[in-house]
């Protein structure tokens, strides 16, 4: 599939990451004067975000978005914001006004998803459509979930909201969390998975399958991405199996 690209190590989908990153932020600012990213958690990202971090671009027309978090403080060793801001935006020093944080302070997890969700269509100014992210950064865990949407659970079915709430799945942290639900990642300009380790094959063997049929059919939550613009697929040797 010319939508799945396979490198020797995570380093290799860190460089390929990043030049991806670079180029649509540059065509998103030569079109609309802004590049609104979607970062994502986890430990592959997080070497894409020290490479990120070292580049020269236009930061200050990057706007930061999280595609979910854990339901945990901002600084707790568990949230995605937190190795953000420690890899990627305090190098950047970014402005506050172009980090968009889940907001982990609300009474529930609940609260947080209608609160971000509220946020985000204050910022693109659309509170009836869906918005359009330049970029959303995608991981996938061994079980095949994506963001925080998990095989069986509630939120991956989500089609009214675009940002629930999510119980914990089977793999740690076993916290609640706020996820993106597929309505919103679906209706981005470009999706860019990264996905690496031996743990992961499974999955991928079967997203690879997914991608030849229906998101209706697919089984894994990963497969059931199939964004309105660009997909792309990066994963390792040990990953594609």
């Amino acid at each position: 599939m010319d939508n799945i690209k396979v490198f020797a190590d995570a380093d290799g989908i860190a460089a390929a990451a990043r030049d991806y990153v670079l180029a649509a932020a540059q065509r998103s600012i030569a079109e609309r004067g802004v590049f609104n990213l979607v970062l994502a958690g986890g430990s592959t990202p997080r070497k894409l975000y020290e490479q990120l971090a070292q580049q020269t671009a236009d930061w200050e027309k990057w706007q930061f978005f999280m595609g979910d978090e854990r339901y945990v403080p901002l600084d707790d060793e568990r949230s995605n914001q937190k190795l953000a801001n420690d890899t990627l935006l305090s190098a950047l020093a970014a402005n506050i006004d172009q980090v968009h944080a889940v907001p982990v302070d609300q009474p529930t997890a609940e609260q947080a998803a209608m609160e971000y969700e509220k946020q985000i269509r204050q910022y693109f100014q659309d509170q009836a459509g869906v918005p359009e992210f330049d970029l959303i950064l995608l991981g996938m865990g061994s079980d095949g979930h994506t963001a925080s949407l998990f095989p069986g659970k509630p939120a991956l079915n989500e089609t009214g909201k675009l940002v629930a709430a999510s119980e914990p799945g089977v793999l740690p942290p076993p916290v609640y969390r706020v996820t993106f639900t597929l309505p919103l990642i679906n209706a981005a300009r470009r999706v860019l998975f990264m996905a690496a380790g031996a743990d992961k094959t499974k999955a991928f063997q079967a997203v690879r399958q997914d991608l030849t049929k229906t998101p209706q059919q697919a089984t894994t939550p990963a497969g059931k991405v199939r964004p309105a613009g660009e997909l792309l697929w990066l994963v390792d040797q040990a990953a594609a199996g």
